[in-house]
């Protein structure tokens, strides 16, 4: 379970890193034709809370790890 944990939070904080600082989310975005989510989803108000919440579970997995 705590791999699963830590290899879903790793996963998570780099998809979101990538979404974030590169313009991957609109390329992916305007290849499935949802260029209609681009002004909802393509927001530092969306993407950084997101790339919080998967660093702060990277942590607790890598916490609950070394603490067994």
């Amino acid at each position: 379970m705590k791999n699963k944990m830590l290899a879903f939070g790793i996963g998570g904080t780099l998809l979101a890193a990538l979404c974030c600082f590169t313009p991957l989310l609109p390329i992916v975005l305007t290849a499935l034709g949802l260029t209609g989510l681009l002004g909802v989803l393509y927001n530092d108000a969306v993407l950084l809370p997101i790339l919080a919440g998967f660093l702060i579970l990277t942590w607790y997995a890598i916490w609950q790890r070394r603490k067994q």
